[in-house]
């Protein structure tokens, strides 16, 4: 399987930002890591291994990056509008520096990845693909909340409701972005487990709120025996790309 890794300085997030492409060819989806880890947290942790047959198939090429979570929602040392301001930075980031790259690699044109996330990750990754719908082809959240207010300490400004999807999900009202998550044919797929640490609740928070909205997405709640845990998400990983791309007993 082919594995590129490149990096930048970011002038955004004023740091180096590595980034890693697993496979030759197929559909982009870009992944971001689920808490405070980094650009190769889902190859240490054997995500990229459960997917290979889809990378060495040619029915997607991953790309994975880095995250500033712990310059963010996890830096107890930031006041409120600095953790924000930072999920704001990198946010242009994504779709200023890591969308272009990805559409150069993928031979230019209107090249719309999939992102995806786990826990904390699958509030990033939502947060970009609902912000952005028509620079992404879909949405893949695994064990994620939809709501950061507790991070931030009671601290609220036209920021966090921008970053916080269950605020402006709930009133998206608009003549451009509702109309592509309505009829753009966006995949969404929103998953959690009802085991150890999963909160499913805080999933069906989410569909519910695009069930209002008449967004369609699935809604996949596995069992009460599936943990917050990396051999679940090995599962539903592949699970997903076989739904998605194909192939693999899909």
């Amino acid at each position: 399987m082919r594995r590129d890794i490149t990096s930048w300085y970011s002038d955004r997030l004023f740091q180096e930002m590595p980034l890693v492409a697993y496979g030759h060819y197929g559909a982009p989806v870009l992944m971001v890591p689920t808490a405070a880890a980094d650009f190769l947290e889902y190859e240490r942790f054997y995500l990229i291994d459960s997917v290979k047959w889809w990378l060495e198939n040619g029915r997607a090429k991953i790309y994975s990056v880095n995250s500033v979570n712990r310059l963010a929602l996890l830096n107890d040392r930031a006041a409120p509008w600095e953790k924000i301001e930072w999920i704001d930075r990198y946010d242009a980031y994504v779709t200023k520096e890591v969308l272009p790259l990805i559409s150069r690699d993928c031979g230019g044109g209107d090249v719309k990845p999939i992102v995806t996330g786990i826990s904390l990750g699958a509030y990033v990754a939502g947060d970009l693909f609902f912000r952005h719908p028509d620079l992404f082809g879909g949405a893949i959240l695994l064990s994620g909340s939809y709501d950061i207010r507790g991070y931030l300490d009671g601290y609220d400004d036209e920021s966090v409701y921008f970053h916080n999807p269950v605020d402006y999900l709930s009133n998206l009202n608009d003549d451009y972005q509702l109309p592509i998550l309505r009829h753009g044919g966006r995949e969404i797929v929103i998953f959690s487990g009802q085991g150890a640490y999963e909160a499913p609740d805080r999933s069906r928070r989410l569909s519910d709120i695009l069930n209002d909205k008449g967004i369609p997405h699935w809604l996949d709640i596995w069992g009460h025996d599936v943990n917050h845990d990396w051999p679940w998400w090995r599962r539903a990983m592949p699970y997903y790309f076989g739904k998605l791309f194909g192939g693999a007993g899909a």
